[in-house]
């Protein structure tokens, strides 16, 4: 099998250590499964990555943020973990990590991982130690409750996947919580133990040479000691940052089965732990509906909890308006003060944003460009950047346990998980050789990496350049943002950073839109992967397209 983009770079590696790397930066997820396999068995591993590394180096991204690939019985795709410590021999082995950290280091790639420590596999040892009784010395390791004298669940925790978050276990004769899978029990944060074994976990892999974490669930840790009600949530008040609409978790209010108080405290562990390094960030993912912005607000206050919180406002499913990206942006400064964002349209969890707005190409390209002039740090998900849309998956060919679960008004997770096109006429995409474990999508091999590489007006390249632009310009990265006008049709910001101020102006629709600037000395930034016209101060926007500006050097002042 051949592998494309043959692209080296130098080693960026530094005398002079940047702790602060990482706000700003453009991080890449990567979904291993459906990256590239090398070994022919239809399931992308590490060694697929490894070569497909010089495509994430050519795009110009910061680092990239790799989905779990620890031991597992694979029910939840590698969020349900059986040993934290080894590599699943389905992605490879603990020597193609160590080298897979090598060559992106060597490309100037930071490598974020996924921790998944809110909860274990069914099958992981300490489960099975756990539940064997209830005074063997793992014995509080999990979340364990006497049934109600009716014989039902301790209280009426609800699973995000669906029915009751817990489940019977006939060796201990106890229930024991899940806030996901039946065969992914949570661990008990109240003990010390836990945490302890937890934070080894992180430093085991901190000393392998990773650079962060990105934290799945991180509000799911703790549990309510005293396992109280969830309240009920009036039906006005519920939304699906957390769960699709059909799942009844989205009628409680969740104030019991997470978010609790004593989190903070481990966090502060963790990042004690992560400043024995010397540049390690950390994203958290808060599954919070009601409350998110608050959570974010409170799980990054100061310098001893996360670094970052990764935000859900843009991963739903309301429409980003220019007045709804004020709304956000306005009200994660007001609430979440010391705090810095990671902002994404998709992931691996949600339907792809082409497909989920209705993005035509030249709105994918301008909401792209958006996206990366946000305050904040940027996510990109493997295959954002080819402009690939939401596939299909027939039932008979679907894996996700969640879909299963809700089909067919939620299909579940797999239409955005499906292999990378690398060549539009290579067998499966070039993804692999043999049957992949998801289909590729046919309408996909029409913007195969070979089909982009080739058209230097492709989706690929705009990417390109405007991660190349946004790196020319320290605001866009660093600066602080304030919205002069926003509408659902135009939005116009101004990004500030130590003196230099540069102005993004966004047309939201297919018709034309005028822009008077701002009073001051501007000059229109070059570099920029759009096309507009000017006339002295008055703007002209075409369809989809967005104008820059930067004040000249006598005129900088910070905003």
């Amino acid at each position: 099998m051949s592998f494309l983009d043959p692209y080296t770079a130098p080693s960026q590696q530094s005398a002079v250590v940047d702790k602060d790397w990482w706000r700003g930066a453009v991080i890449y997820q990567i979904y291993p499964r459906s990256y590239q396999d090398s070994n022919g068995d239809g399931i992308g591993d590490l060694s697929g990555i490894i070569h497909r590394l010089p495509h994430v180096a050519a795009l110009g991204v910061d680092a990239i943020w790799i989905s779990p690939f620890f031991r597992s019985p694979m029910l939840d795709f590698g969020y349900d973990v059986s040993d934290y410590r080894d590599v699943d021999p389905m992605f490879g082995t603990i020597g193609d990590f160590d080298a897979l950290v090598q060559r992106a280091h060597e490309l100037g790639l930071k490598v974020l991982i996924d921790l998944v420590l809110s909860h274990t596999a069914e099958s992981h040892p300490w489960f099975s130690e756990s539940r064997s009784s209830r005074d063997n010395p793992k014995a509080d390791w999990y979340v364990w409750a006497d049934a109600k004298p009716d014989g039902s669940p301790p209280n009426n925790w609800l699973s995000i996947f669906g029915g009751s978050a817990w489940e019977w276990d006939g060796e201990r004769m106890q229930y024991y919580l899940h806030n996901f899978l039946a065969e992914q029990p949570d661990l008990n944060f109240h003990c010390p133990e836990v945490q302890h074994e937890l934070l080894e976990v992180a430093r085991y892999w901190l000393n392998r040479g990773v650079d962060g974490f990105r934290l799945d669930t991180v509000n799911f840790y703790v549990h309510d000691r005293q396992l109280r009600d969830n309240p009920p949530l009036a039906p006005e008040a519920r939304n699906e940052n957390t769960a699709p609409s059909v799942n009844p978790y989205n009628f409680q209010d969740h104030l019991y089965d997470k978010t609790q108080p004593e989190n903070l405290e481990f966090l502060r562990k963790l990042r004690a732990v992560m400043e024995e390094y010397p540049a390690i960030t950390s994203v958290g993912e808060v599954g919070e509906s009601q409350r998110g912005m608050q959570v974010q607000r409170d799980y990054t206050a100061g310098d001893d909890l996360l670094h970052m919180a990764y935000d859900f406002d843009f991963l739903g499913n309301v429409y980003p308006s220019g007045s709804r990206i004020r709304e956000v942006l306005e009200r994660f400064d007001r609430i979440v003060t010391e705090g810095w964002a990671c902002w994404a349209f998709s992931n691996h969890d949600v339907v792809r944003h082409v497909t989920r707005f209705g993005f035509s190409e030249p709105a994918l390209r301008l909401y792209a460009g958006v996206l990366m002039c946000m305050k904040g740090t940027v996510c990109l998900y493997q295959g954002e950047e080819l402009g690939l849309t939401e596939a299909y998956v027939a039932y008979d060919e679907l894996q996700d346990p969640y879909g299963k679960r809700f089909w067919p008004k939620f299909k579940g997770r797999d239409g955005c998980r499906t292999p990378i096109p690398w060549s539009r006429r290579g067998r499966n995409g070039g993804f692999s050789d043999t049957k992949p474990w998801l289909p590729v999508a046919v309408e996909h091999l029409e913007r195969a990496v070979s089909q982009q590489e080739a058209d230097e007006g492709s989706t690929l390249a705009f990417y390109r350049r405007m991660i190349a632009f946004r790196k020319t310009l320290k605001p866009l990265i660093k600066g602080s943002l304030k919205v002069l006008e926003a509408t659902d049709e135009k939005l116009v910001m101004i990004r500030a950073h130590e003196g230099e101020r540069v102005l993004c102006a966004f047309n939201l629709t297919d018709a034309p839109q005028s822009l008077t600037l701002p009073e001051g000395r501007w000059r229109k930034a070059e570099g920029a992967p759009f096309e507009t016209e000017e006339t002295g101060r008055e703007i002209r926007l075409p369809p989809w397209q967005a104008y820059f500006a930067v004040t000249g050097d006598d005129a900088a002042q910070e905003d």
